[in-house]
């Protein structure tokens, strides 16, 4: 987050490179994640780059391994959880407190600096709880 990347890219690029992505290409793939998808104020950005992660090391590769989807959707349901119990809510405007998709409200929150002082722990939050689950499994 301190060069500029959004929550999805920081939290996507990181993870990519430890697993044969490029981090360029993993920040490529990540972009439109960001601002609640498309700053559309919807699924936080730390969880849209952690799901890619997921998908990523234990995800689906073929047809001839469909058990591997529901396991995947199965991780990311535990993810998704696990955020939410340790923030409250998986929605950008829950935790950022303004909504990106409004205007003003997107101005007010670059005015304030929200996403610098709120988007860096979530970063942090969204790791952590993607370190335990890869380690734990």
């Amino acid at each position: 987050l301190d060069e500029g990347y959004s929550c999805s890219q920081s939290v996507f690029s990181v993870y990519a490179k430890e697993h044969g992505l490029d981090p360029v290409m993993a920040r490529k793939l990540a972009t439109g994640f960001g601002g609640g998808v498309g700053r559309t104020g919807n699924l936080c950005g730390a969880v849209s780059g952690a799901i890619l992660v997921l998908g990523l090391i234990r995800g689906m590769n073929s047809l001839d391994e469909l058990e591997w989807r529901d396991k995947s959707y199965a991780l990311d349901k535990e993810f998704i959880e696990k955020f939410v119990a340790k923030f409250g809510s998986i929605q950008c405007p829950d935790l950022l407190g303004y909504n990106m998709a409004i205007p003003e409200e997107f101005a007010e929150s670059k005015r304030v600096g929200a996403a610098k002082k709120v988007c860096p722990e979530l970063v942090r939050g969204a790791a952590q709880i993607l370190d335990e689950m890869l380690n734990s499994k």
